[in-house]
């Protein structure tokens, strides 16, 4: 009898952790196993600003994904997806097709710009490994040449962040405990480098508690950020950004601008023709596609809404993980053929956000934390991610520690 397949499409944080608590489920004799990714390792997406700005290593967000997976149950294939073509239950790589009885799609998000004018030509995103190597060296770049260049007392080396949401405010909180070792690395005087963050809304962190926003701020403002909140960037070319307040319009030149502002579903998912919101789909209560029931939708592709919500749960690690320990429960039912499948409940266990190596704020199980405590219980769920998916030998090899 032939054994049923699994594809799972991306090895991010819920794909990982679907593949991972598959192979302790099911044995070799009941399913077959693919798990597909464009590159070979796995990496924290939460830890790209630290890479970004400089103060952690980009080797130390990523780790080789096959001394995971157990070969004899998962077989891992190294290629890009192109394209799902549901109706024939075939999955199009770049240099193979794959089938499958059930396929788990799970390919992460990509930088949502909102159709802002050069964005994509002119500015950088923090979305992968290298992106956040491309910043970095960007920023060692603008540094040396402001140098060499022999600017006059009265210029300024202006980055600017558009965004003030969770990514944005925890690269500014990196980027300005890294400034002070970039200037003295290139002779920059620290009072010519300009730190400006831009958001729309009116205060950044959009929707988290008032008072540690306030402690955000001023943590940041005593770093020399300086907030832009309630304005909207319109253009963004080679040499700076066109912002507007109202009616009014300025330009801040700067040829450092990092974007954070945005992150959609999967460009693929709107290429496979599935009934989608900007690249995310809508699942029902088991995390499915409501047009196809082998089809599982999880992490940054998924559109999941709380009881009685018009607004679907922001895409988080968090959320993603407990999505791929869902699906690998629903699917060990499913090829065993047990009924009574069970709906997916988020288990929200509160939000951290770093503001640098020793500083954070964050809303954990109802109690509010800020300063060093927040910073500790932050490493402590970094760590956490990783013991999930790799056990104690990836903690000690790729964890924080205080």
């Amino acid at each position: 009898m032939k054994r049923p397949h699994i594809v799972i499409l991306g090895a991010g944080y819920g794909g990982l952790m679907t593949a991972t608590r598959l192979q302790k489920k099911l044995g070799t004799d009941e399913v077959d196993i693919t798990l597909v990714n464009k590159n070979d390792y796995h990496y924290e997406t939460t830890w790209l600003h630290e890479a970004s700005a400089g103060t952690l290593h980009h080797d130390k967000v990523r780790y080789d994904i096959q001394p995971l997976l157990h070969k004899r149950k998962i077989t891992f294939v190294q290629d890009t997806v192109i394209r799902v073509n549901a109706k024939t239950k075939e999955v199009l790589l770049e240099r193979n097709t794959l089938t499958y009885d059930y396929l788990v799609v799970a390919l992460g998000g990509e930088p949502e710009t909102f159709g802002i004018q050069g964005l994509n030509e002119f500015a950088f995103s923090i979305t992968n490994v290298q992106t956040a190597r491309k910043i970095y060296q960007h920023l060692n770049y603008e540094f040396s040449k402001f140098t060499e260049d022999g600017p006059t007392s009265k210029d300024l080396l202006t980055i600017v962040v558009g965004g003030g949401g969770f990514t944005g405010i925890e690269f500014l909180g990196e980027l300005t405990n890294k400034i002070p070792h970039l200037c003295k690395e290139h002779d920059v005087n620290p009072a010519q480098v300009r730190v400006i963050c831009v958001e729309a809304s009116p205060t950044i962190l959009p929707g988290f508690d008032p008072e540690l926003v306030s402690y955000a701020v001023e943590v940041l403002q005593s770093k020399g950020v300086e907030f832009k909140t309630g304005t909207a960037i319109k253009q963004c070319t080679e040499d700076g950004i066109t912002i507007a307040q109202g009616e009014q319009e300025a330009f801040i030149p700067s040829k450092i601008v990092i974007w954070a502002a945005g992150v959609r579903g999967n460009s693929i998912i709107d290429a496979s023709e599935f009934e989608s919101v900007r690249g995310k789909i809508k699942v029902d209560g088991y995390l499915r596609s409501p047009e196809y029931n082998d089809i599982f939708v999880i992490g940054d592709c998924s559109l999941v809404f709380a009881k009685d919500s018009e607004r679907p749960y922001p895409p988080t690690a968090q959320i993603a993980m407990q999505q791929g320990e869902h699906v690998a429960n629903t699917l060990q039912q499913l090829i065993r053929e047990k009924e009574n499948l069970t709906p997916f409940v988020f288990d929200n266990k509160g939000t951290v956000c770093s503001l640098g190596h020793k500083d954070a704020i964050g809303l954990v199980y109802g109690k509010k934390l800020k300063g060093k405590p927040a910073s500790i219980m932050k490493k402590i769920i970094d760590n956490r991610s990783l013991f999930l998916i790799g056990g104690i030998p990836l903690v000690f090899k790729k964890g924080k520690f205080f």
